[in-house]
């Protein structure tokens, strides 16, 4: 139910992100997911990737501030209501969603998301019998 994420804090520079996104082509890294976070100043790029210990290191290397995070992987269907439902879990248990980003793929969305309360997340999801994605089935996607 863990996958990895990799967090880029991004300078607002005209280029940065093209950079960023150069480095990992020349590696051969396929985005899977991916969303930005901004302000004026700066931003916060989250991706799911192929191969996130290739693509921190190859960022690392380049000197690019980037983070190497568990996050959860579950799925459920792309409504609103679907989304609602399978917070709701986590709302009743007294956990607090971070953030959340989520794409879709036949039919079904997974949602990416972080809580406050990993472990706690985790119990969640095993109790209320919820869908997850591994890191291993991220990658065939």
């Amino acid at each position: 139910m863990t996958v990895y994420q990799i967090s880029i804090f991004l300078e607002n520079k005209y280029g940065k992100l093209s950079e960023i996104l150069k480095l990992l082509a020349d590696e051969n890294i396929r985005i899977i997911a991916a969303t930005i976070a901004d302000t004026s100043e700066f931003g916060i790029m989250r991706m799911i990737v192929s191969d996130p210990q290739k693509a921190y290191t190859t960022l690392k290397k380049d000197n690019v501030s980037v983070n190497l995070t568990d996050v959860l992987a579950i799925v459920t269907g792309s409504s609103a209501g679907n989304f609602a439902e399978t917070l709701s879990h986590f709302t009743k248990a007294g956990l607090s969603i971070e953030y959340m980003y989520c794409f879709s793929i036949n039919g079904k969305a997974i949602l990416i998301l972080r809580t406050n309360n990993r472990e706690a997340a985790r119990e969640v999801i095993r109790r209320q019998g919820l869908e997850y994605i591994c890191e291993s089935d991220l990658i065939k996607i």
